[in-house]
């Protein structure tokens, strides 16, 4: 090729080749550690492969789940502490493949930023692969779009995408009924949903990211980035025993609107709100933003992240599976006839 004048490149556009090249070299081995059976290959091809039938399933049929971190990056990026966004990143997909049945496979996740910073990004896919390890389920590619002018400053954007399998006729929910108990498993704070009503009570608090937390220890910011709880290997450990009926995960819309999505028509449930104590975080939204308990419940998890729909008489020795596997576990109610989920005493 004949040598001509120097014109712009890509780098004086904004995107560094070199960089991304680099990130995949330095999340390389974060990904190998999350390696399972029916992985095949490594990072850097144009697809990943993965093998079902070296995973163990013989006639398989595939659940797949993607979503975000919502608004909960804004205090990531502000703070600079961005080590546990992953972990939240998964969770909210891996968290739902389970309330179907399905035991994660696969991730692959999608980074976009404006300007990418190596060593930050190395940071938050760190902490991708350290919930894909916590969930068995092997980080197999992903995405990393510089896109200036799209994002500005230190500003990013996460989505997720995870699949998973189960045998065929295995599938939840089923088989729900009158009489069944509600498990609720135990949150770990707000987790991902809600942030921008979260960052509005902030406002109005007056209170910065680094101030003392006011209803528990550290900083504000480092005590509303607390990850979203991964229930995968528990909710699978309480399936293979037998006796779940279905699996709803506390998102957006709280306990009102998620429960009732596992229910079949003409079922409703109850739960008693005396059975547990409102974690902290939750009350101090509350009383600082004037919310009404009705709202909160439709809003936040309210220190149940997790419902396990379970036959009556399996209760017990369901719990019993789960507290085993490290869980906090509340008998909060029951399914009944009706439509939609009814309450009983008080959390504030």
């Amino acid at each position: 090729m004949a040598a001509g004048k120097s014109g712009l490149t890509y780098a004086d556009a904004g995107v560094d080749i070199d960089a991304g090249n680099e990130l995949v070299e330095r999340i390389k081995p974060a990904a190998k550690r999350t390696g399972r059976s029916g992985t095949v290959a490594g990072l850097g091809g144009f697809g990943a492969l993965f093998d079902l039938k070296a995973a163990g399933y013989s006639d398989p049929i595939l659940v797949a789940a993607t979503d975000g971190v919502g608004t909960k990056l804004r205090i990531a990026i502000d703070t600079g502490n961005v080590d546990t966004i992953g972990i939240d990143l998964v969770a909210m997909c891996v968290n739902d493949l389970v309330c179907q049945g399905a035991e994660p496979l696969f991730f692959l996740d999608y980074f976009a930023t404006g300007k990418l910073d190596v060593a930050q990004a190395t940071r938050i896919i760190e902490g991708i692969a350290e919930g894909c390890a916590a969930s068995g389920c092997a980080l197999v590619g992903g995405e990393t779009a510089e896109m200036p002018g799209m994002y500005h400053g230190g500003d990013f954007d996460l989505a997720g995408f995870a699949v998973g399998a189960m045998e065929r006729g295995s599938d939840l929910p089923a088989g729900v009924k009158a009489g069944d108990v509600l498990l609720g498993l135990a949150s770990n704070g707000v987790h991902s949903n809600g942030y921008s009503f979260v960052r509005k009570v902030v406002e109005l608090s007056g209170l910065s990211w680094d101030a003392a937390s006011p209803f528990g220890e550290g900083t504000l910011g480092a005590a509303l980035l607390a990850p979203t709880r991964l229930y995968v290997k528990q909710a699978l450990a309480a399936i293979r025993a037998g006796g779940v009926h279905a699996l709803a995960h506390i998102t957006g819309g709280g306990l009102t609107e998620n429960l009732p999505r596992v229910l079949p028509e003409g079922l409703g449930a109850t739960i008693d709100l005396d059975a547990w104590t409102l974690p902290p975080v939750f009350r101090w939204l509350a009383e600082t933003a004037g919310m009404a308990e009705a709202e909160l419940l439709k809003t936040f998890n309210c220190g149940i992240g997790l419902i396990v729909v379970v036959e009556a008489d399996r209760a017990a020795a369901l719990q019993a599976v789960l507290e085993g596997a490290g869980e906090t576990v509340t008998v909060i109610g029951r399914v009944q006839p009706g439509q939609g989920v009814s309450y009983s005493g008080s959390l504030l």
